[in-house]
């Protein structure tokens, strides 16, 4: 099994689900908006989000595991890491200054200042470059130790100050643009949880990390695939437990919304990845993925790209189809020519940079012709 090809599986995954979700929500007539179909595809347009933002949490402690392993001192480690997160979030920028500068007409200002998935996963990027600045130590496994405890320490408290600063804590001094990164109320009078601002969004990444800093453990190395059915089982009692505390009749928090603040959701939505990690484990290693051509690991290994570029054509000025005008069976041709579309930008992607690393890599000097 190639190293770590779960991790772009799951991506790959993520991208798919989100191409479902987008399409069907911008094309179908709005009165498809109550079918079946239409409610299935939604549920599963709950899980891209969480999965790139985890992704990129277990991706951040393996990079960083990898650079401790070399040598690099930890505050070269934070530069690095620190910087990487800033270009993403510089990315974010980018994308809504385009979004509006070709949908100007129909697009609010404001949308400017909307905080989208690329923002928050720049900014968790940067706060996790923190963190493992932070827990930093002479010895590689003790940097690790910390960096696993912190983690959960960080993704724990986020998850339970979510509601508040929902509802009866909110930074209502702040002005709208800057309290929206903290709970996502943009310009209207509250929260909106099609959003993703830091509480609860950064809790996914930081779990992330300390995941990834568990696969770096001793024991995951040697007992790598037990490791992985722990995790699956470890997912499952999450989701257990979140039932379980939803039915308590104690209530910490004057405002119980559990499906978009409660840290019990939080709790649900962790199970359910660290599920799909284990089952992902299993699939890179045990099943296909690897018989020939991976649609959703080619997909997982350029899952930046293949997102901005989709959102115009389906969302944008540039959709392929009317935007809520089209039938199921319209809307679906839509969604074949959307994902052959971004595999065969990704494929082109991959080429390229290929070729270009090939370019690069200095060329051995020809052997000597020999002696006469």
């Amino acid at each position: 099994m190639k190293r770590l090809a779960y991790i772009d599986w799951m991506r790959g995954l993520a991208c798919l689900l989100m191409f479902q979700t987008h399409c069907f929500d911008s094309w179908l007539r709005p009165h498809l908006h109550s079918t079946r179909l239409y409610g299935l595809s939604q549920l599963g347009g709950t899980l891209p989000a969480p999965l790139f933002i985890f992704l990129a949490g277990v991706s951040f402690a393996l990079a960083t595991e990898k650079l401790r392993q070399k040598g690099v001192t930890s505050t070269a480690v934070a530069y690095q890491t620190i910087r990487r997160g800033a270009e993403i979030f510089a990315l974010g920028i980018l994308f809504r200054l385009q979004e509006y500068a070709l949908g100007y007409r129909w697009v609010p200002w404001t949308d400017l200042l909307r905080v989208d998935i690329l923002n928050i996963l720049g900014l968790s990027m940067m706060f996790m470059g923190v963190l493992c600045w932070f827990t930093a130590a002479p010895v590689i496994s003790l940097a690790r130790r910390r960096g696993i405890l912190w983690s959960f320490l960080v993704a724990a408290a986020i998850a339970l100050l979510t509601p508040p600063l929902w509802t009866t804590w909110r930074p209502k001094f702040l002005p709208w643009p800057m309290e929206t990164y903290i709970n996502g109320v943009h310009a209207y009078n509250e929260p909106q949880h099609w959003l993703f601002p830091i509480f609860p969004w950064c809790a996914f990444a930081f779990a992330g990390l300390a995941v990834g800093f568990v696969i770096f453990s001793d024991f995951a190395r040697k007992r790598e695939a037990l490791f992985f059915i722990a995790l699956g089982f470890a997912g499952v009692a999450s989701l257990l437990l979140s039932m379980l505390f939803d039915k308590l009749p104690v209530r910490l928090y004057a405002v119980y919304d559990y499906w978009h603040s409660n840290p019990n959701f939080f709790l649900a939505r962790c199970g359910v990845l660290l599920i799909i990690l284990s089952l992902a484990y299993a699939w890179c290693r045990w099943g296909f993925a690897h018989k020939g051509f991976s649609p959703a690991i080619q997909l997982g290994q350029t899952s930046l790209l293949v997102y901005w570029v989709h959102i115009e054509f389906v969302y944008g000025r540039f959709s392929i189809l009317p935007k809520h005008g089209c039938s199921i069976a319209k809307a679906t041709f839509g969604l074949v020519v959307i994902f052959l579309a971004m595999l065969l930008l990704s494929i082109g992607r991959t080429w390229y940079k290929n070729a270009r690393v090939k370019a690069l890599r200095p060329q051995a000097p020809p052997a000597p012709a020999p002696a006469t």
